[in-house]
């Protein structure tokens, strides 16, 4: 009896350490557990023998994703699913600050008066979505795909709109000031009285965009981009 005691005593000594680690939803859980050769629980949190934060935070930020160690204080954005927010909708929330939607498919949604302020959308599928007076503050749109959307009078201030299809896309009186729309798709949109004060458009197309009575204070342009847009 002795003898198992010392031996248990000493197994549990020569035990490798273990590391838990906590991300913010069971995708980024599984695909990071392969780069950092982890464990995965089959729901959101890793198991790894040897803690590198480099590596995580490296593959963390690969995936726009955040991690923590269970008990942490440390605030997670957590990923929201489409059937999630459709649902919240549908009961009147209409609030979804730094909701983290990467990848998300949103297409013909009616989202009317949203709040996606500082959200993660880049490289959503938001075709034909009707966002029509939402908040899109600082809300990252990088990559997505927003053609033929309606974004009629919606809040647009410092929005990541880098390389963002808004072709045939509806922003007429949608305030974009300050936002980056470099290399963005604007062919056939529609941008009257919108206002594009301090936006950076260089490298944006403007094939038949409509840009009358559009604000272009103190945008930032490349020579000759305006040549085909409708002023």
């Amino acid at each position: 009896m002795k003898i198992f005691k010392l031996l248990d005593l000493n197994s549990w000594f020569n035990r490798k350490r273990e590391f838990v680690l906590l991300f913010d939803s069971i995708t980024s859980a599984e695909e990071i557990s392969l780069i950092i050769n982890g464990q995965w629980d089959g729901c959101n949190s890793v198991l790894v023998d040897n803690f590198d934060e480099i590596a995580v935070d490296t593959a963390a930020k690969l995936l726009s994703s955040t991690w923590c160690f269970p008990g942490d204080a440390k605030a997670v954005l957590v990923r929201l699913t489409t059937d999630e927010l459709l649902r919240r909708y549908a009961l009147k929330d209409r609030n979804f600050v730094n909701a983290n939607l990467r990848c998300a498919v949103l297409a013909s949604m009616k989202l009317s008066q949203i709040n996606l302020s500082y959200a993660q959308l880049n490289m959503a599928d938001l075709t034909q979505a009707d966002l029509t007076q939402a908040n899109l503050t600082a809300t990252d749109f990088s990559e997505a795909n927003l053609s033929q959307a309606n974004l009629k009078n919606a809040e647009l201030l410092r929005a990541n709109l880098t390389k963002v299809n808004l072709e045939q896309a509806d922003l007429r009186g949608a305030n974009l000031t300050r936002a980056n729309l470099s290399e963005a798709n604007l062919t056939n949109a529609d941008l009257t009285g919108a206002n594009l004060a301090l936006v950076d458009l260089r490298g944006a197309r403007f094939d038949s965009c409509n840009l009358k009575g559009a604000n272009l204070t103190g945008a930032k342009l490349i020579e000759g981009d305006l040549a085909f847009a409708n002023q």
